[in-house]
């Protein structure tokens, strides 16, 4: 049986709104999202796939930009390999959405009914299984649902859905619907952090997340997927085609000035990124944020900057208070000033910061040196 190498992407919610930053520069982020188009269509070329599985969430509504369907359509049209679309809750497929207006070329197949088919590939010696989104839910898709196994034909699919979910409304697909499937290798979309190759019975299956973060809960390196499948193997690399990253980040400033903090602990290059710094530990007072921020801001394409720190006070300042929190401290620090050991000493100050974190409902980190 012949390798088949397949280009899969998900997610990629192009014309996103991009709320959390300004007009100017939500609008360069959109016009940035269409280059992903061009960069995939460059990935596909350079690793020479055989098929490209776009898994739903292509694009963010069904109110897109005249520019955004412009360059989807040079992307595909630059392509010489069957690319199958299968439309999903953001996407979905009626007769106003993108997918029916625009003039898709000929290799490109868009699913476009609320049940499974399939299209068969001959010349690959694949049949290519599928369905929409036809609204913003669906019920499962999967549930009972068993392909032909047929000698020396793969059989692959592209779909969005939630894998695990018992309750979705967003096509719920469960481990038992992989297995049973009859399947080689099921593209996935719809969660946004990557999975890895994962496999149930004889099915491999995977999601890639998106392919680039549009916010603070969609963090770090993302990519997409190159699978190679060659009888019951399966391979699975990732490539990466952002052009930004969100990165969100929290720094401990006790006894530190904060920008040291910052300037120490980032990596050398953060010009095009958007990161969120989070200063938390204790401060003699109020951070200067403004200060912060003019002097950090063109490091950056966005900067947020967010103080959690805590007033600081010495430990044993409350101790004596008329509170909970006085007696809690008065009887430690009895004990504290009854010993000499300096290794009992830390382990009672220890005990105290914690049982203060406790009582203002806040976390300590807790490290276990013999792990």
């Amino acid at each position: 049986m012949n390798e088949i190498k397949i280009l899969h992407c998900a997610d990629m919610h192009l014309d996103s709104p991009f709320e959390g930053l300004g007009s100017g520069k939500a609008s360069l982020r959109r016009r940035e999202q269409r280059e992903l188009l061009r960069r995939l269509a460059e990935l596909a070329h350079a690793e020479r796939v055989d098929m490209m599985l776009l898994c739903g969430d292509l694009l963010d509504s069904d109110n897109t930009y005249y520019e955004t369907g412009e360059e989807l359509n040079q992307c595909l049209r630059s392509l010489s390999i069957p690319v199958f679309i299968s439309p999903g809750n953001h996407d979905y497929y009626s007769p106003k959405s993108p997918y029916a207006r625009l003039k898709l070329p000929s290799n490109v197949y868009v699913f476009s009914k609320n049940e499974l088919e399939y299209v068969p590939l001959p010349d690959l010696g694949v049949r290519v299984y599928g369905a929409a989104f036809t609204d913003k839910r669906s019920g499962p898709l999967l549930q009972g649902f068993s392909a032909e196994r047929k000698e020396g034909t793969m059989n692959i699919m592209c779909i969005h859905g939630d894998v695990g979910a018992k309750e979705s409304n967003y096509n719920p697909i469960s481990l038992d619907d992989i297995e049973h499937s009859g399947m080689d290798y099921i593209a996935l979309g719809h969660i946004h952090k990557a999975s890895g190759l994962m496999r149930a019975g004889d099915t491999w299956y995977s999601w890639p997340g998106c392919p680039e973060g549009r916010g603070f809960d969609e963090t770090g390196e993302k990519t997409v997927n190159i699978v190679k499948l060659c009888g019951d193997k399966c391979e699975l690399e990732t490539r990466s085609i952002a052009g930004r990253r969100y990165e969100a980040i929290k720094l401990d400033v006790t006894g530190i000035d904060p920008l040291l903090a910052i300037h120490t602990n980032l990596p050398d290059d953060t010009m095009r990124d958007i990161y969120r710094i989070t200063l938390v530990g204790e401060a003699d007072g109020n951070c200067d944020m403004n200060r912060l921020h003019s002097n950090l801001d063109e490091m950056f394409f966005e900067l947020q900057l967010r103080d959690e720190t805590r007033i600081y006070r010495g430990l044993w300042d409350y101790a004596g208070e008329d509170s909970l929190r006085g007696l809690f401290l008065k009887k430690l620090k009895e004990e504290y000033d009854s010993v000499k050991d300096d290794k009992q000493k830390n382990t009672i100050e220890q005990a105290a910061r914690w049982g203060l974190a406790a009582l203002d409902n806040m976390e300590e980190v807790v490290r276990h040196d013999n792990q």
